[in-house]
């Protein structure tokens, strides 16, 4: 039996688990692909909308790679408490 037929095979047995898949993944992706773009990360948004890993490297790339880290001066340099507007 080739691979085709076995992944058709499971499709066609399997369909709740592969619409829990489908529906599990989208938000992350979608999410993942967002933030990409935003931050101008071009390599992430192709390899996050070329790989399919069930959400993992969707949601590793939001927690770890997507965030920019904060630099120590910044936090020391704020105006916390400061009642003036900001503009």
């Amino acid at each position: 039996m080739s691979e085709l037929a076995q992944v058709e095979q499971f499709i066609t047995n399997h369909p709740m688990l592969v619409a829990a898949m489908v529906l599990w993944t989208l938000p992350w992706k979608g999410v993942a692909l967002w933030r990409a773009a935003k931050n101008q990360q071009m390599g992430w948004f192709v390899i996050l909308l070329v790989l399919n890993t069930l959400a993992i490297l969707e949601i590793t790339y939001i927690f770890y790679f997507s965030n920019p880290k904060k630099n120590i001066g910044e936090s020391l340099t704020s105006h916390e408490g400061d009642d003036a507007p900001r503009l």
